[in-house]
């Protein structure tokens, strides 16, 4: 049964990033996204978590929004992980012709479990991934030509998120090289659903990286994000640069 969960975990990956394929409709988009994912060590039990995000526009026109996430971690078991933390997220709107940025505060919890399994010769690790949050999205209104945040509509919704790292060489312990990465995370309202729905959106990514050292990756990958609107969906097809360091 150990050994069967990661196989069954990957297998729902791919069929996730299947269903969200067929089933894309409406608005398509081209986008790209930047993100770097920083864990630094305190002990042997907490370590501070930082991740910073750029996102454009449709086809690489502008900014459409950016991140910001410190978090505090909480090593619970040695695959075991739980975190508390903050986001900020600068959304770039155009209400009437009239462009500016709208803030999103978040406070969100998240619990981490870790599994390694040996496939074909090679360490493959599997991350699953429960992230609460609670929302706080800005309303803007117009005021003197500009875009003025006057109210915030608060919201809940969950995440879960697997992502599976494969060494594209044979080793006993991946330090260096190339590897595959395959991920998806579904997201659900579960309270003030700002689409009305209880499916948010699905994300399914499948990229190519180099583990430079054990602290540092770097990876290039296509995402196919499905978001489930209120009277229309978007299928936003994504190139994103991601690096990652561990200290």
């Amino acid at each position: 049964m150990i050994f069967r969960l990661p196989f069954i975990s990957l297998f729902s990956i791919i069929l996730l990033l299947i269903s969200t394929v067929a089933n894309a409709q409406t608005q398509n988009t081209f986008s790209g996204w930047s993100a770097a994912f920083f864990t630094y060590k305190l002990n042997d039990k907490f370590s501070i978590h930082f991740d910073g995000q750029a996102r454009s526009t449709d086809e690489l026109k502008d900014i459409q929004s950016y991140i910001i996430r410190p978090g505090l971690n909480y090593q619970i078991k040695d695959n075991m992980i739980a975190t508390v933390g903050y986001a900020y997220i600068g959304n770039n709107r155009n209400i009437m012709d009239v462009d500016g940025w709208v803030p999103e505060h978040r406070i969100w919890e998240q619990f981490i479990l870790n599994q390694k399994f040996a496939l074909y010769s090679r360490p493959v690790t599997l991350q699953h991934r429960f992230r609460l949050e609670q929302r706080y999205m800005g309303q803007a209104t117009i005021e003197q030509n500009e875009l003025v945040t006057d109210s915030y509509d608060f919201a809940q919704r969950l995440r879960y998120f697997a992502r599976s790292i494969f060494p594209l060489s044979p080793t006993d312990n991946f330090t260096k090289g190339a590897f595959v990465a395959l991920q998806n995370e579904v997201f659900v309202n579960i309270e003030n659903a700002p689409n009305d729905r209880f499916f948010d959106q699905n994300r399914a990514y499948l990229a190519l990286g180099w583990r430079v050292s054990p602290k540092f990756d770097i990876e290039a990958g296509y995402m196919n994000q499905f978001i489930l609107g209120k009277n229309n969906n978007t299928v936003n097809n994504i190139v994103q640069l991601a690096a990652y360091v561990r200290l």
